[in-house]
């Protein structure tokens, strides 16, 4: 949900730029159609207003926990130091499939995908998800790792798409830099 606002400048009975604000409240649909929200604003008015709005749109982040792995205390950290941040969060809580992470990474249209691991199986999840959102022409997603993760593995990692890993000891504020620094929300 979002408030688009278009001003125009009209001349009415001697009155020479009068400036007009409109607002309404809507939700995109699809693809951006060429309409927002079927409104009463002209064509031009409204082709202009797409970007203004997708340019305010937040980073969309799920943080999931793939595999058997119980331990969610930090993925609620992060879940919580994200929204704080201003992120847009869905968290999926634990025990979830590689394909069910990537259906509801596709579902809810994130930027990015964090996944936690402490249990010593991200070798096996963390590249089937990435492959899984590959297969389903959704790679523009932005994966990262974090948990215990020892160093050894952090090539073979990259090597299959993870963007970054975070390790105990990486502070809050640098993870939420490094998103803002290398997530873009999708136009």
């Amino acid at each position: 949900m979002f408030t688009a606002k278009c001003t125009e400048s009209t001349e009415t009975q001697g009155y020479s730029n009068e400036t007009q604000i409109s607002e309404t409240k809507c939700t995109l649909k699809g693809i951006y159609e060429t309409e927002i929200c079927k409104s009463n604003y002209p064509a031009t008015k409204t082709a202009g207003l797409i970007g203004e709005v997708m340019s305010d749109r937040k980073i969309r982040v799920m943080v999931a926990k793939p595999g058997l792995d119980g331990h969610d205390r930090g993925a609620r950290i992060l879940a919580r130091c994200f929204r704080d941040a201003g992120f847009e969060v869905i968290y999926t809580g634990c025990h979830q499939t590689p394909e069910q992470v990537a259906a509801a990474a596709i579902q809810e249209d994130v930027d990015l995908l964090g996944l936690s691991c402490l249990s010593g199986a991200h070798r096996a999840l963390f590249p089937r998800v990435v492959e899984l959102l590959r297969q389903k022409d959704a790679a523009d997603i932005t994966v990262i790792g974090g948990g215990i993760i020892p160093e050894a593995d952090f090539p073979m990692l990259y090597d299959a798409g993870i963007k970054a890993i975070f390790t105990p000891g990486a502070t809050l504020d640098s993870i939420v830099e490094w998103i803002r620094t290398n997530v873009q929300p999708h136009q």
